[in-house]
């Protein structure tokens, strides 16, 4: 008769767990028959411990089994999902949905919450006043025939599993682990009935994968899990040493990716990575050279039809359109403090996790469970890695709604700053592609 008992001390020991054992454990987890803490001290052995390729498919089809496996066969056209492993001001799905949309796609995109020190998808789309994460079965797939594209949460019946794990993963210090965020994201993945998974690994101090070998690692037994289920599967290695785009925080990133699908933006990364991404999900789905299909990306963004696109998917889901075409009707931050340069000279380094902190100190992400976002809140930069600053320049603007908060935020991303005489080249973007 297995326990959960026996098997923590399995996988303490570094035993290879059978599938029996890990069915047995996701599912009486997941039922609410194991507590909380054992599963904690399951998730810190596998932390320690590692899985091999057998056991990382198997706890993958566990959890998948706990939950609605979403056909879409009836959906007509390709389905394709893209999903990042999280960073510091990451809202390229935000922008590359409607584009893939725009440009005949189908996007059924299933997202998830602020983890540790990054920000959630679903966070930043519930900034949007009315916006509805929470959408039926049917619902997702009446969305997804009518715009093209749906952006939702995990319902309570897809992959009930990972919900829970999730959560306890992000306040036990377990999230950097190979194998549980694999068995996460592709779980969700394959039982959302897509055909084609674009992945983007973060690298960096500000990911949860600090150096390239172990995001390689992550991003080949990803792509991997994807081909053993006949998905067609491409991942990219991109940086995050410092924050992505100027924007930190829910309602921030929100206007950020706005003016980005209006061709307004003037942050080369979020756009280069946008496109890049995009056009890899086109060409897996179409056949079509990644260099065609980035033309056609860009074209969606110079007539405005990736942000018509947004605006359509918003009205769909319950959102409020007319604070998204004007975000000045938004509430403001009580608070508005600025951080200025304490040198002269060029940015040398960002501390892109301090930052992450610093933004989930404000109110813009969870140190509990159980904490409620503040969509307002949050951090824009204007100076990063490679720029010239002179003494007292401002270098990032603090929006807070607590003076204290403000002043712990100030201090921390002041000292996540570094300089040098010399000027430094801004680091790598793009890194790597595994497909």
């Amino acid at each position: 008769m297995l326990t959960p008992y026996q098997i923590i001390l399995k996988k303490r020991e570094g035993g290879i767990l059978s599938p029996e054992e890990i069915d047995y454990f996701i599912k009486q987890y997941t039922a609410g028959k194991i507590p909380d803490y054992q599963a904690s001290a399951l998730l810190m052995a596998i932390f320690f411990k590692g899985m091999d390729d057998g056991e990382i498919l198997h706890l993958t089809r566990a959890m998948m089994s706990t939950g609605t496996i979403v056909r879409l066969s009836d959906v007509p056209g390709c389905k394709a999902d893209k999903h990042s492993t999280g960073g510091v001001g990451d809202k390229i799905s935000l922008m590359l949905a409607p584009l893939a949309a725009a440009c005949g796609v189908k996007v059924p995109m299933v997202s998830g919450r602020g983890l540790g020190h990054t920000g959630g998808t679903v966070d930043k789309l519930e900034a949007i006043p009315g916006f509805r994460t929470g959408v039926s079965i049917p619902e997702y797939k009446r969305i997804l025939k009518q715009v093209g594209l749906v952006m939702s949460r995990q319902s309570d019946h897809l992959v009930p599993a990972d919900r829970k794990l999730y959560a306890l993963r992000d306040v036990t210090g377990t999230v950097e682990s190979v194998p549980l965020i694999t068995s996460s994201i592709m779980s969700k993945k394959l039982a959302e009935g897509i055909d084609v998974l674009v992945l983007d690994v973060k690298v960096g101090n500000g990911a949860f994968m600090k150096d390239l070998a172990r995001a390689r690692a992550l991003a080949k037994k990803m792509v991997q899990v994807g081909r053993l289920y006949g998905k067609k599967v491409a991942a990219y290695l991109t940086d995050m040493s410092q924050p992505l785009g100027r924007e930190v925080g829910n309602w921030n990133e929100v206007v950020e990716s706005v003016k980005m699908l209006r061709g307004e933006s003037d942050a080369d990364d979020i756009v280069e990575l946008t496109i890049k991404l995009t056009a890899e999900m086109i060409s897996l789905c179409s056949g079509e050279t990644r260099a065609s299909a980035s033309q056609r990306v860009k074209r969606a963004i110079e007539s405005g039809a990736g942000y018509e696109k947004f605006l359509e998917m918003v009205r769909a889901q319950g959102g409020d359109s007319s604070v998204v075409e004007n975000p000045a009707k938004y509430r403001m931050p009580r608070v508005v403090v600025e951080v200025k340069s304490p040198e002269s000279g060029y940015v040398d380094s960002m501390d892109t996790f301090k930052i992450g902190m610093a933004a989930v100190k404000l109110g813009a992400g969870r140190e509990k469970i159980e904490d409620k976002i503040d969509p307002v809140v949050g951090i824009t930069f204007l100076k990063k890695v490679g720029d010239r600053v002179n003494a007292g320049d401002v270098i990032a603007i603090v929006q807070a709604n607590d003076e204290e908060r403000a002043k712990s935020a100030k201090a921390d991303i002041k000292n996540a700053y570094s300089f040098s005489g010399r000027k430094c080249s801004r680091p790598e973007l793009i890194k790597e592609r595994i497909a």
